[in-house]
């Protein structure tokens, strides 16, 4: 099998996976570990993952729970995997996860100089294509179908409204453009009950039973779904707790009247350091996205929260008066690390101080 890049590049490999072909962007990711949890990310969908760490699926694939039901990368493209892993809760190897749900993957690639060159040139669109096909990335890309980016979040969010109990008092409506589990879990332990919708749905009529608004992850380009932007309006006029993670924070960012813009290889890891530019304490964070808040275009009722220290990108943005916030990393951090899972005990604490001021608010009207 062979990795063929738009730029004219040809890697071999040995298949792992399934028998297929795909098509997709190109992106790597620096983690350590967490491919269960990286392979099952929504925010993956429509695109071939490359895995800079030398090796995976060291621990097989435990019984889960896992970020989505199924595998959603494209393909997968590793140094060396481990068919014979050893971990007690592995119920089967990686490979024969990857072939049960019909993705392809290679080894025997040198992951970190694919890397590199992703560093020096950007991702960029790649085929992974069985032996004996097409030499060139033009030829396999005319062949092999790809997803429709501009409409990926159809993909990945459910097809109607559905309601968890929560461990607190306090219910929230989760705007899913692709969340992944991880966040409804954190919601139910730290907030109180969630009610997930999906982002094309009428999600307005729901905001009268609600406390707070989550903006979940996600695939694609924000400026694909500016409709779903503008509508995020009628959540800020109600100027209820609202807080949005990686795409939502996107989403929100342009409802405010920002810019977005794409990077250039992106950020995809579970060791990105950024910083919270008012106590300028630094924190280690799971990320994975494509795009970035242009924080020079905040109106100025808006401010940065959180900046990345590798390049300097913006990493979070909060009103400065309101309980509007978001960031671009991900706090509830499968599979980890959990130095920002406070961030959900902030949201239930912005939570009960608006029902609190709100209740008051409601005996004076009496």
């Amino acid at each position: 099998m062979r990795l063929l890049l738009a730029d004219g590049s040809s890697i071999a490999g040995a298949s792992f996976g399934a028998d297929a072909e795909a098509r997709g962007e190109v992106v790597f990711n620096t983690g350590l570990t967490g491919y269960v949890e990286t392979l099952t990310d929504p925010s993956y969908r429509g695109q071939i993952l490359v895995m800079t760490y030398p090796l995976q699926g060291n621990y097989g694939v435990p019984p889960g729970p896992y970020e989505s039901d199924r595998i959603q990368v494209a393909g997968l493209v590793v140094t060396r995997h481990s068919a014979r892993p050893s971990h007690h809760a592995a119920e089967r190897t990686l490979g024969e996860w990857l072939r049960a749900e019909g993705v392809p993957a290679i080894e025997g690639v040198d992951t970190r100089t694919l890397t590199r060159r992703l560093r020096e040139h950007g991702t960029m669109p790649g085929c992974l294509v069985a032996p004996g096909r097409e030499a060139s990335f033009e030829a396999a890309a005319a062949r092999v179908p790809a997803i429709d980016m501009s409409r990926v979040c159809d993909l990945v969010t459910p097809r109607e409204v559905v309601r968890y109990d929560g461990q607190g008092s306090a219910r929230v409506l989760l705007i899913d453009t692709g969340a992944k589990e991880s966040i409804v879990r954190s919601l139910q332990r730290r907030v109180g009950a969630v009610v997930r919708a999906p982002y094309d749905a009428p999600w307005e009529t729901l905001l009268g039973e609600v406390d707070g608004v989550m903006l979940s992850n996600g695939p694609g380009d924000p400026a694909d779904l500016q409709s779903l932007s503008d509508r995020l309006r009628a959540v800020l006029a109600r100027q209820i707790p609202t807080f949005g993670i990686c795409l939502g924070h996107q989403l929100l960012a342009r409802a405010v009247g920002a810019k977005t813009y794409k990077l250039k290889y992106g950020h995809r890891s579970q060791n990105q350091p950024v910083m919270d530019v008012d106590t300028q304490r630094a924190y280690v964070t799971s990320q994975n996205h494509g795009y970035a808040v242009d924080d020079a275009s905040l109106p100025s009722d808006w401010a940065p929260w959180f900046v990345n220290l590798n390049d300097r990108s913006n990493e979070g943005i909060r009103h400065r008066h309101l309980p509007l916030r978001s960031v671009q990393f991900h706090p509830e951090a499968a599979a980890g690390p959990h130095d920002t899972a406070f961030l959900f005990d902030d949201l239930a604490r912005m939570i009960h101080e608006h029902r609190t001021t709100r209740r008051h608010e409601d005996r004076r009207a009496t």
